[in-house]
């Protein structure tokens, strides 16, 4: 039974955890660093802070993992049942995870007991884009903490839930959220915002983790100024970009968008974090001509300073809502004997791109999608060759000025991939890639910036490329640009990849199955039915010698919201709020 005080709910096992002995040890800077080969926990998003979601862990392999056995399921309760888009986190027995709702649970590994509860008290007056998601906490010390709707960062006590410090991030009432896991640097909390669609701002920011002091703030909109606090001062730290309205036309760089709304990773190799930026405000390009930095970019900021060193912009002038922030993951591959530091990245646009990441230079680019028709290729800097007729048209060149003209554009604004994040296997030396297959009719419209509402100026209906499938995971080399491999599936796919050592790639489907997959050849070896779609990021990690995995069940987030015709294919599937947690029997 819960027991309920203010915001948080706290059952008798919190007691028990000190009676049984269950050690809550902080997790230490060296923790995260290491979080990709210590497999006893998972103490970061990503199983590391490159974010490669790749374990060394083999005892579940493709020999094995037919065996592989549900031992606890935990539901989220109540009626917040959408949208659970959660990666856990395991911690001395103890498993993290945000539903819905900016609520955070603390579980028992071993049983699946619930041992605290937070929800927190969020205005009606929430703006949320693309449904009332959390994607994660992070943890550090004894603190669990994780961004909310309302746009705050709160710090929980790891062993009660109980609040230990509270920071407003931004103006909820503007358009602002949180929605992303927050990063973890060397005792900073580093986290970006949600609200493009609304016209604000996007940022960066660190605070530290102990206190919630803002530490530095870096704005993502070319000609907004930067921040940094020292001796508890606020100390300007240089404008983002050139000069205000450079890229940008008039004062529209005042509300142009490039939300940092995913979160970033971190490569401890050049010490940079990676962040993107989403698409700049409003949809209708022909208001802002020009490149619109930083907006569908991916840019490296330096840890401590917040200062941007270098950007590569995906799409400039971006037409379609492609979006620019899906994650940057560092990887390293040999070449003429030689080993090339990269990062690699699926975007929106239907493009993969290969970079390195010590200055952000283009290396290679190639579609990983089956059609594109915004573009004809990428040039060698890797900026996109645009097809003219497929940008949507300005309405005040049309005969009433209310609708400008309608094109067929591939992918959909939904993306090739969307926010799910790839995994990278260190053994096959590819990446596993959950994209779509979908198109949109889209057009422009007439549009004014005003607090607070919604910022779009374009229309749009998205629909299938094929009655047989929209969701593709795909297995592609980033050093040739070829794909391996491929798993076609009827719905989009909306969850997070995990590959492991035991050769096997797990992602989940809209249709509630958990599914393995041989790493090398794409054959299908598990699948379980979690009884709502996945759209979670599987996590895996050991404990008394044997090998565990989570992953999220819960349909809900973008799709049902924004799909269109492809919503419609999708209407059936049920909502959910549970954790699923499998491994081998002892035998």
């Amino acid at each position: 039974m819960k027991k309920f005080s203010g915001s948080f709910a706290v059952t008798a096992l919190v007691a028990a955890m000190s009676v049984s002995g269950v050690a809550q040890a902080g997790v230490t800077d060296k923790d995260i660093l290491q979080d990709q080969m210590t497999v006893e926990d998972v103490v970061s998003n990503g199983l590391g802070p490159r974010g490669q979601r790749y374990s060394p862990l083999d005892m579940i392999n493709t020999d094995t993992v037919e065996d592989m056995r549900p031992v606890w399921s935990f539901s989220f309760g109540g009626e917040k049942q959408r949208g659970q888009e959660s990666q856990p986190m395991v911690k001395d027995g103890v498993m993290y995870v945000t539903a819905s709702y900016s609520r955070v649970f603390a579980i028992d590994t071993n049983t699946g007991d619930e041992l605290w509860e937070y929800n927190a008290r969020l205005p009606d007056g929430i703006m949320p884009c693309c449904d009332v998601i959390n994607r994660g906490v992070a943890l550090y010390g004894d603190l669990v903490i994780f961004g909310t709707l309302d746009a705050k960062l709160v710090a929980l006590d790891a062993k009660t839930g109980k609040v230990k410090w509270k920071k407003k991030v931004a103006d909820y009432k503007e358009g602002y959220s949180i929605t992303a896991a927050p990063l973890v640097v060397d005792g900073k909390i580093i986290t970006g915002v949600s609200g493009g669609e609304f016209g604000i701002v996007g940022k960066v920011e660190a605070y530290d983790a102990k206190t919630g002091k803002v530490l530095w703030s870096r704005p993502t909109v070319e000609g907004h100024m930067g921040y940094i606090w020292k001796d508890g001062k606020k100390v300007e730290n240089g404008i983002s970009g050139g000069k205000p309205g450079q890229t940008w036309p008039g004062d529209l760089w005042k509300s142009g968008g490039a939300a940092t709304w995913l979160g970033g990773t971190y490569d401890p190799d050049t010490n940079l974090l990676f962040f993107g930026t989403g698409n700049p405000a409003p949809w209708n390009s022909h208001m802002r001509p020009g490149d619109n930095l930083f907006s569908s970019s991916r840019l490296a900021i330096d840890p401590d300073t917040g200062k941007i060193v270098w950007h590569f912009q995906t799409t400039p002038h971006d037409g379609w809502d492609y979006d620019g922030v899906n994650e940057l993951i560092s990887f390293d591959y040999k070449e003429g004997g030689k080993t090339v530091k990269a990062a690699a990245t699926a975007d929106r646009n239907g493009y993969m791109y290969v970079l390195n990441r010590t200055n952000g230079d283009f290396i290679r680019g190639f579609p990983f999608v089956d059609e594109i028709t915004w573009a004809k290729g990428l040039d060698k800097n890797g900026r996109p060759l645009y097809n003219d007729e497929i940008r949507p048209g300005n309405p005040s060149a049309s005969e009433d000025g209310k609708k400008g003209s309608v094109v067929r554009a591939v992918p959909s604004f939904l993306g090739g991939k969307n926010w799910m994040p790839m995994g990278f296997s260190q053994d096959t030396g590819l990446f596993y890639v959950p994209s779509n297959e979908w198109a949109m009719d889209i057009w422009n419209e007439p549009t004014a910036y005003k607090k607070g509402a919604a910022y779009l100026g374009a229309g749009f209906t998205i629909t299938p490329l094929h009655d047989s499938h929209i969701g593709v995971l795909r297995a592609m080399d980033p050093k040739t640009g070829k794909e391996v491999w491929r798993y076609q599936n009827y719905a989009p796919l909306w969850g997070g990849v995990l590959a492991t050592a035991g050769n096997l790639v797990f992602i989940g489907t809209p249709e509630g199955y958990l599914k393995g997959f041989d790493a090398k050849t794409g054959e299908l070896k598990y699948q379980f039915n979690t009884g709502s779609g996945i759209v979670g990021s599987p996590i895996t990690w050991k404990q008394d010698g044997e090998q565990y995995l989570s992953v999220l069940s819960g349909w809900g987030g973008a799709v049902p919201l924004w799909g269109g015709e492809v919503a419609k294919r999708v209407k059936h599937l049920n909502q959910g709020g549970s954790v699923w947690t499998f491994k081998l029997p002892k035998s």
